[in-house]
């Protein structure tokens, strides 16, 4: 070849490979899709109807499913408050789910990991559930986020919830105030009606797409917890009666719909390659709501106890080229872990606070010999701790848990009673025994042992019922009556 077509040649596989080097050094998208009550097997992947949920089989056929997954207390703020700071939430002071008299919410001082992505330039937003507080300091805004849209708690706090809908409106009110919607910092809907719960899912759906459409040029983390399936279930007309599966099928394959158009977005702007998206829920079925609810298939109990009916949930991840494809991760993680992982992944600086979580990108990109970072996993359920995992064993302190003792649940969003029941001091193996069936401790003395002094070790940091953690920080809080 003539030295002048030789530098041509040259001079276009240099142009061609551009792109692709843009492409590696920019920071990667991330995508968090939280989903309320959805059990362990309310999707095909984990055991759950595949007709349902086609865009969550193929999520799992393109990415990486955890089997063994879990969040750090089955409600709905405890569980939030540990996504998305890396921290039990004990550590945090924030239990339970907070309602619309709470003074409490997330502490300015908290990193959330809205704020650890913008220390490194990323546009975030956040569009459904929140639930960490509603007042103003607390709201998504304060705590890292450009851009929010969505209830401040949730969607059954109104006064139609069915304890209080046999009473006139005025006494119903003393119990639960209407249910605002916000956008932003503005309450753009003060008494949130059915014609509103039924546009939820489709509302943070189109939010999310025009989120990723507009910053397609620029890293972004958008969170996307969703109000559904949690009761009162509401689904928009295109999804209504479509299931052959009642109204929580239909609300499924609404949630799957709105997985689906968040994947097209981001193929349609050929950012597949550099979005790691996060698909998993904060808690096990509210198994009290019978047909309204959904299912923890083998595992024990649901949510509100922390068997592993309320506190596993179903977890799928996907990166092409970074994540494998249809493969199994059946190691133990926990939410905890997203926080210091996206961090590692960004490259960003993690609180000088302590917190609890560890990276478990070895875990998600299938390297070989990896296990665990984490020497066990903490089940508080409020302030007192009633289990731990370490490997495959799982040992139950004695405590008092909800139960449907083996009656069946309520009907068309009529809960039935839990009765109270109590555990011993029991041992599981998990991989032997998923159903927390057979308490082998006596077989075991030794496991039992081990397992013990890590929970002293978690007591003395993290506290247990009237004994104070050390660790222990305060949730904020504002004076009753702002």
């Amino acid at each position: 070849m003539r030295p002048l077509a030789i530098y041509a040649v040259l001079f276009a596989l240099l142009i061609s490979c551009q792109p692709k080097v843009n492409a590696e050094l920019k920071p990667p998208n991330v995508v968090l899709i939280y989903i309320d009550d959805m059990g362990y097997a309310d999707i095909g992947p984990f055991g759950g109807n595949p007709a349902l949920t086609p865009h969550l089989n193929q999520m799992a056929a393109e990415g990486r499913k955890f089997t063994n997954f879990y969040v750090s207390q089955a409600v709905c703020s405890a569980s939030r408050a540990s996504l998305l700071t890396g921290c039990y939430n004990v550590r945090l002071g924030i239990l339970g789910a907070l309602g619309p008299n709470s003074n409490q919410g997330i502490h300015p001082d908290e990193m959330t990991l809205g704020e650890l992505c913008q220390q490194k330039g990323y546009a975030t937003a956040c569009f459904g559930k929140w639930h960490l507080g509603h007042h103003h300091q607390f709201l998504p805004q304060q705590n890292g986020f450009d851009e929010y849209f969505g209830l401040p708690y949730s969607n059954d706090m109104w006064p139609f919830h069915p304890e209080v809908r046999h009473l006139p409106m005025e006494q119903r009110l003393k119990h639960w105030p209407h249910l605002p919607l916000i956008d932003g910092n503005d309450v753009v809907t003060s008494k949130v009606t059915d014609t509103e719960q039924t546009q939820l899912t489709t509302w943070y759906t189109e939010r999310a797409v025009s989120f990723i459409d507009r910053n397609a040029e620029k890293p972004f983390f958008l969170y996307v917890p969703h109000s559904m399936v949690h009761v009162p279930l509401y689904v928009s007309e295109r999804f209504k009666g479509k299931s052959g599966a009642g109204l929580f099928g239909d609300v499924v394959m609404e949630v799957d719909w709105s997985v689906g158009q968040i994947l097209q977005a981001l193929k349609r702007n050929n950012l597949d390659a550099n979005t790691l998206v996060i698909f998993t829920s904060d808690n096990g079925p509210w198994l009290s709501y019978g047909d309204h609810a959904g299912s923890a298939g083998n595992l024990r109990e649901g949510k509100g106890t922390m068997f592993d009916g309320g506190c596993r949930v179903p977890c799928l991840m996907r990166w092409p080229g970074r994540i494998p494809s249809n493969t199994v991760c059946n190691d133990a993680a926990m939410t905890i872990d997203v926080l210091p992982t996206i961090a590692k992944l960004i490259n960003a600086g993690l609180p000088q606070h302590p917190i609890d979580g560890r990276d478990i990108w070895p875990l998600m990109a299938n390297e070989v010999d990896t296990k665990s970072p984490q020497e066990a996993y903490y089940f508080y359920w409020g302030n007192e701790l009633h289990a731990l995992r370490s490997g495959p064993w799982k040992l139950h302190f004695a405590h008092a848990y909800r139960s449907l003792n083996g009656k069946p649940g309520g009907k068309e969003g009529v809960p039935a009673k839990y009765e109270n029941l109590t555990i011993e001091q029991s041992l599981f193996n998990l991989e032997d025994d998923p159903g927390e069936k057979q308490n082998v401790a006596g077989q075991h003395s030794e496991v039992v042992k081990q397992l013990i002094t890590l929970a002293n070790q978690a007591r003395s940091e993290l506290g247990d019922g009237k004994q104070h953690g050390s660790g222990v920080r305060k949730a904020g809080t504002v004076a009753k009556g702002k």
